[in-house]
């Protein structure tokens, strides 16, 4: 058996050292020269063969979304290739559906440029811009994460987005990448103010571009971003909102929050945000403020790992616990939520259990 085992390791090394040549040589020594790609039959540009569809479309002024910053783990970067994307890869067909498949969707961070290409991109991607920002200030929200607070220098007309989207982040290259690194934030900062963004950022062990801004990044510095993105917004409605978040993912709630204060919008909201302890709890001056200003906010916090020094005489346990606890079946609501894909999904699952029409489930899962 240990010999099996012992075998299939070699197998697998030796095959991932043949791919990692295969790369090299095919980065290195091929030469594609230039090459023609037609967006939606509308847009036609030549540019230089070899890189990556994501990278080339972003060097044209093209931002296609990726929160991963192109490494093929996130797969929002979906493109329809229709000509010369040649065969769908393995690393692309765990995010593809059967239908996908059918529609020529491929991920654009792993097909490379080769040939002459005729994609489609959503038309809204059009209007996504570049800007350049300056840090005004940073704080540190929890022992893991920290608030941006970000001046848009370019364009001088500032960035409009709406409350729940967000942006990418680029930080350039440091000691642990090889160039710039970007990464996807959602937006905390108020929809109505154009000059300034305001991020919310998680450090992620290893995490490249997390490391960059919690321990190199420095008040005055400017950097790159590019948006707006994303599909996950305040929907018009009668019915009341229910909002759950943990950890990062208050961000796009809250600027959601700045919406409801700012428009006078009159729909009973509720927010459920989990953490684990009560040091992780963050922005909550804001939100008891929003309470007492916001006709019928609640703002509900929930703690899973409390420890004796928390003191805590609020709700005990997991954001799941106060769908059970707090929500009707059948409810008439629409429900929008944010976080760590198995907090997200264990909401839906238990959302959709209670009644609630799949419709009316917006979410945003931060890898």
């Amino acid at each position: 058996m240990f010999e099996l085992l012992l075998s299939l390791l070699i197998m697998s090394g030796i095959a991932a050292l043949l791919a990692l040549l295969l790369e090299i040589a095919d980065s290195y020594l091929a030469d594609y020269g230039e090459r023609r790609i037609v967006v939606n039959e509308q847009k036609d540009m030549v540019v230089e063969g070899g890189k990556p569809l994501l990278f080339t479309l972003m060097e044209q002024g093209i931002f296609i979304p990726s929160a991963c910053g192109g490494k093929g783990t996130c797969s929002y970067c979906k493109v329809q290739v229709h000509e010369g994307g040649g065969p769908v890869l393995p690393t692309e067909t765990p995010y593809l559906s059967p239908e996908e498949l059918k529609t020529d969707v491929r991920l654009s961070c792993q097909v490379k440029v080769k040939n002459d290409l005729k994609i489609e991109i959503p038309e809204e991607l059009f209007l996504v811009k570049e800007y350049r920002v300056r840090v005004e200030r940073m704080e540190d929200l929890t022992p893991a994460i920290r608030g941006l607070h970000l001046r848009v220098i370019e364009p001088e007309e500032g960035i409009t987005f709406k409350a729940g989207q967000y942006v990418q982040l680029e930080v350039p290259k440091y000691k642990r990448t090889s160039g710039p690194e970007y990464r996807a934030y959602s937006i905390s900062s108020d929809a109505d103010r154009h000059d300034r963004l305001e991020l919310v950022i998680t450090r992620v062990p290893e995490g490249a571009v997390t490391t960059y801004v919690h321990e190199y990044l420095k008040e005055g510095e400017e950097l790159r971003a590019t948006g707006p993105y994303g599909k996950f917004y305040l929907r018009e409605s009668d019915r009341d909102i229910l909002l759950i978040a943990t950890g990062s993912g208050m961000a796009p709630i809250k600027s959601i929050l700045h919406q409801l204060a700012n428009h006078g919008i009159q729909r009973k909201a509720t927010f459920f945000f989990g953490a684990r302890t009560k040091s992780d709890l963050y922005y909550v001056d804001q939100l008891e403020a929003w309470e007492k200003a916001i006709p019928e906010f609640r703002f509900i916090p929930v703690l899973s790992r409390l420890t004796e020094e928390d003191r805590w005489q609020g709700e005990k346990g997991r954001v799941t616990d106060l769908i059970g606890k707090h929500l009707p079946d059948n409810p008439a609501v629409d429900v929008y939520i944010c976080g760590a894909p198995p907090m997200v999904e264990s909401c839906v699952a238990l959302l959709l259990k209670k009644g609630l029409p799949e419709e009316r489930v917006f979410y945003d899962k931060f890898e």
